[in-house]
Formats: C-alpha cells, sequence, structure tokens
C-alpha cells in the first residue's frame, strides 16, 4: 500500500492549480495533509477538498518544513525564489513553468514519454513541458522511436487559457461587446482575439521567432533527447477557451505509412485516436478535448510533397494534460519510488 504524504500545491487558486486539485481528488492520491498556498491576495480563501475546510495560505510566509511534494503553478518568478526552498526543506519539486526546462541538471518530463528521466534529478526538481510540447510529444514520441524524426513543421492553434484567467475574460467580453455592436477592448492581448487569430505567443527574439515558438525547438530535443531534430514553429492564439490544436507535418528518417502511423498509435499510452475520413471523424477542442485527459490524434496521412512526410493533426486540453496532469502523474511517479 502507498504511503500517503503531504503535497503542497503552489498557485492554488489559479486555473492550473485549481485542475491540479481536481486530479488529485480524480486519481485518489493518497494525501496525507494538503497545503494550498497561493500569494498574500488569495491567502484566507477557503477550499473544499476531500470533504474538509482548507484556508490559502500565503506562500511568503509558509514554512514548508513536513512538505513532500511540491506542484508549482504560479508562474517562473516564484518557482525560481521558492522551490529551491522547498527542495531545501525536503520536497520534490514537480515545476510547471519555464524556470528550470533548459537546465542540465533538471529533467524535463513527460509521464508517457521518459518517465526514466525523473529519476535523475539533482537539484531535486522535475520540470513540466510547455503545454504545446506536451501534446506534440505523447503524438510523436512513439513514431520518433521507431523511425526517426528528421524535421517538425507544426503550426499550433492555442486558446486563451493558455494565457491566463484574464485571457479568458478578455474573449468573454470581447464576444459580448461584437455581438452588442459595441467596441472590444483589447488589454491582455496587442489586438482583439475575439472573432479574430493572432499570430504571437510569448515575446520577439531577435531570430523573428517567439519564446513560445523556441520552447517546441528546445524541449522537443530535450525531452526525445536528440539534437539532430530540426523544428519550425508558429504558434497562433485563436478565440478558443480550452484546448490547443496543433498542424504537425513530419520528415521521418526512415519511411512510415499513415496505416502503420495509425496503428503505432493506437497502442501508444495517453493517445486517442479519432481519425476517420467523415465529417466530424477528426478531434477538434471543444468536442474532444475540453476537460479530457487524452492527447487526441486524427487527420493522418501520408505528405504529398515529401517521400517520408507524414501529416496530423494534435488536439488536448491545455490546462489539463498540459499542465496539471502531467504533474500528478510526475508525483505518483515519485511516489512509486519510494514503494
Amino acid at each position: 500500500m502507498t504511503q500517503a504524504v503531504t503535497v503542497a500545491v503552489v498557485g492554488a487558486t489559479g486555473a492550473v492549480g485549481e485542475a491540479m486539485r481536481s486530479i488529485l481528488a480524480e486519481r485518489k492520491f493518497p494525501i496525507k495533509e494538503l497545503k494550498l498556498l497561493a500569494s498574500e491576495r488569495s491567502a484566507g480563501e477557503v477550499i473544499r477538498f476531500g470533504g474538509k475546510d482548507i484556508v490559502v495560505q500565503d506562500l511568503a510566509t509558509f514554512d514548508p518544513t513536513g512538505v513532500d511534494i511540491a506542484l508549482f503553478s504560479a508562474g517562473g518568478a516564484v518557482s525560481k525564489e521558492y522551490a529551491p526552498k522547498f527542495v531545501a526543506a525536503g520536497a520534490v519539486v514537480i515545476d510547471n513553468s519555464s524556470t528550470f526546462r533548459n537546465d542540465d541538471d533538471v529533467p524535463l518530463v513527460v509521464a508517457e514519454v521518459n518517465p526514466e528521466a525523473l529519476r535523475d534529478r539533482p537539484r531535486g526538481i522535475i520540470a513540466n513541458p510547455n503545454c504545446s510540447t506536451m501534446q506534440l510529444m505523447v503524438a510523436i514520441a512513439p513514431i520518433h522511436r521507431q523511425v526517426g524524426i528528421e524535421r517538425i513543421n507544426i503550426a499550433t492553434y492555442q486558446s486563451v487559457s493558455g494565457t491566463g484567467v484574464k485571457a479568458m475574460e478578455e474573449l468573454g467580453k470581447q464576444t459580448a461587446a461584437l455581438l452588442n455592436f459595441q467596441p472590444p477592448a483589447a488589454e491582455v492581448y496587442p489586438v482583439q482575439i475575439a472573432f479574430n487569430v493572432i499570430p504571437h505567443g510569448g515575446d520577439f527574439m531577435d531570430n523573428g521567432y517567439t519564446t513560445e515558438e523556441m520552447k517546441l525547438v528546445w524541449e522537443t530535443r530535450k525531452i526525445l533527447g536528440d539534437d539532430r531534430i530540426q523544428v519550425n514553429p508558429t504558434v497562433v492564439r485563436v478565440p478558443v477557451f480550452y484546448g490547443h490544436s496543433e498542424a504537425v507535418h513530419l520528415e521521418t528518417r526512415e519511411k512510415i505509412t499513415a496505416a502503420e502511423a495509425r496503428e503505432l498509435l493506437s497502442t501508444a499510452p495517453g493517445v486517442e485516436l479519432v481519425d476517420e475520413m467523415v465529417p466530424g471523424g477528426y478531434p477538434t477542442p471543444v468536442t474532444h478535448a475540453s476537460g479530457a485527459d487524452p492527447t487526441f490524434v486524427g487527420r493522418i496521412r501520408e505528405d504529398i510533397s515529401h517521400p517520408r512526410g507524414l501529416d496530423m493533426w494534435v488536439v488536448a486540453d491545455n490546462i489539463r494534460k498540459g499542465a496539471a496532469l502531467n504533474a500528478v502523474q510526475l508525483a505518483e511517479l515519485v511516489l512509486k519510488e519510494r514503494q
């Protein structure tokens, strides 16, 4: 029987923190005591969990002594300051920010892809990949292991929940305004998001790509352990509340047919195929991904412009699998080490 542990959720009142709490309960994670932590602004809020009322505590004044596993989803600055303090107090930190992802001594782990990597964590920190990288890895890792991937051309269609609660509110307000023939106000995004698409995510870099796009490059190579993979990404924000979609075009090192890819992915952990050549025979954020755990794959076909090309459409809930679920899965793997 797995021994119950003390778990802390840092950023407990945010969208990902809320999903973490829900998934911990759904998966019956063995919790001896749950510590819910947030900023001073949210401290004092009461949240129901496991039949008990838990008071949210101020992270700044919290003593991490006794915490076994800490799930962080409160932004990079918070992780940078507080993750080492939790580790020093004896906790294993699973961090959802980008702060540690590129550090050589911090494993970057997708539960279904490279779970063995989390055992080597000299700093006591395990990094959760970016949400768009997460679903991509679940979908393409089996193909890479079978035939090798030489190049990835990818365009993402990312929901506003990836930007946060204020972005979701902005989409709702702009939509309501436009339907009432009022001008929409853009505050979170640089331009209107309602009834629009924005080819921009993160900060622009000197090479013309954005930080959101370069995460796909850096994280793909690290997770798959192959620096030879070339990645050409374009990130697009779309007026969808939950669920990221990706148009993925692979160039493999050895030829794989669409039928072979379907067969391979039909048994891949975390993947659910929705791949019929009929109207609606493909996954979408609303009809499949929102609120669901799997990574959905459809529109699998051979690239008519490349002899070793393979195309697919990948959809997943960016808050669940893209962040909270993977963090809890990694916590489960940490617990297995203790058995």
